[in-house]
């Protein structure tokens, strides 16, 4: 993907906001969605949840790239090896590879995008 493209999504999605206290009381809450009555509302808000969560997700999973190439760092005295970070992580040994190889590719480019 490229820079530019992913600094748009980036700024595209709407903050994920936490919920209040009464949505854990009630299992059919979901950022207000369910009170929403006019379709395209309901329509524009959850796309931009949705939109939200994509961006929060490709964010963490740099952020686990990061962490586990920072444990498999050869230098660490207390160093993981890949298998080790799949059981942590509850990856498979090949997914643990490639995301130390992808994490190690962020550190060399200056780790995790920043949100601007």
């Amino acid at each position: 993907m490229a820079e530019t493209e992913r600094s748009e999504r980036r700024l595209r999605p709407a903050p994920l906001l936490f919920e209040p206290a009464e949505a854990a009381s009630d299992p059919e809450h979901f950022f207000d969605l369910e009170s929403m009555e006019d379709p395209r509302e309901l329509l524009a808000r959850s796309t931009e949840l949705a939109l939200a969560f994509r961006a929060a997700t490709d964010r963490a999973v740099e952020f686990q790239a990061v962490a586990a190439a920072q444990l498999a760092d050869p230098r660490r005295f207390d160093r993981l090896t890949a298998v080790d970070i799949a059981a942590r992580a509850d990856w498979t040994e090949d997914y643990a590879k490639k995301m130390i190889e992808f994490g190690r590719d962020l550190l060399r480019t200056g780790g995790p995008a920043k949100d601007e």
